[in-house]
């Protein structure tokens, strides 16, 4: 990334890496570069980012060096009044600062970051409700609270994976199920929640799931147009298993007679030899 320097970063903390133009940058470096604004259509640039901003943003910061890894080029400076701290996106991230994904998109360093103020009576040991291990004994940068039930524990970096899973239209607490107040609590300390449905309400993300098998798995093919030719009459009929539909043969491949109307793999019809058809009529 041409702004913060990384290339081993994790999506969830950084965003997609953007790439064209011969440029190169992860989507949240440039949502905080503290010098850039979104000129264009969401279609333009990245993200509305034009290209012309991006350069000029890494001229801009080219001699400014990170209060955290003290290399050049920290885009991201902290917004409280005259604090003169500048860091790497994924720098302040791994120190503690917090970057907001809403409004003017503000940042602030790990000393004066917004913090929690929830009074929550905590167990000996209490687990994060996300991956069941041990959080810290009280709310800090690395372990949240749900503000709504003050009994949801857990660790900041898995409620920012639900959070971009969930998505703004499912996101809320684990434990109460609150939603307004838990979503305003977490973009207040610096959780991400993308605008769009959830992960799992995206249209192709099963679409696996619901493509036909369409291709002859006999041993040995006799089609010479190949395994992929599938007619609708004749010996390069393709009929799939009527079990379990995974897998499919040439009606000739097989030696099935023209009137034959279903198949079975050898897996389904137990015959470990090969395959078994069924005849239509009769």
């Amino acid at each position: 990334c041409r702004l913060c320097q990384r290339t081993d970063c994790d999506p969830d903390i950084v965003g997609q890496l953007c790439r064209e133009n011969r440029l190169c940058i992860h989507e949240n470096c440039l949502y905080h570069a503290s010098g850039l604004g979104q000129r264009g259509a969401d279609e333009e640039g990245f993200y509305g980012f034009l290209f012309p901003d991006i350069r000029q943003e890494l001229k801009r910061v080219a001699q400014k060096r990170c209060c955290v890894c003290r290399l050049r080029g920290a885009s991201v400076s902290c917004q409280r009044r005259r604090c003169r701290r500048t860091f790497h996106f994924p720098c302040g991230s791994e120190r503690g600062c917090v970057s907001q994904f809403f409004g003017e998109f503000k940042s602030f360093c790990w000393k004066h970051r917004p913090v929690q103020r929830v009074r929550a009576a905590q167990q000996d040991q209490t687990l994060c409700l996300i991956c069941q291990e041990v959080v810290a004994g009280r709310p800090c940068y690395d372990t949240l609270v749900c503000p709504a039930c003050a009994s949801a524990w857990f660790h900041r970096r898995c409620i920012q994976g639900q959070a971009l899973r969930s998505a703004l239209y499912h996101f809320c607490c684990p434990l109460c199920r609150d939603m307004p107040a838990f979503q305003a609590e977490m973009l207040r300390l610096g959780i991400k929640i993308p605008d769009r449905d959830a992960a799992w309400e995206d249209d192709e993300a099963f679409a696996q799931h619901y493509e036909r098998h369409s291709s002859c798995d006999a041993s040995q093919c006799l089609c010479p147009a190949g395994r992929e030719q599938a007619e609708v009459h004749g010996p390069w009929r393709l009929l799939l298993c009527a079990s379990c539909a995974s897998r499919g043969t040439h009606q000739a491949c097989s030696a099935m007679g023209e009137d034959a109307s279903s198949w079975e793999c050898s897996d389904c019809s137990g015959t470990g030899t090969g395959e078994g058809c069924s005849r239509g009529g009769g």
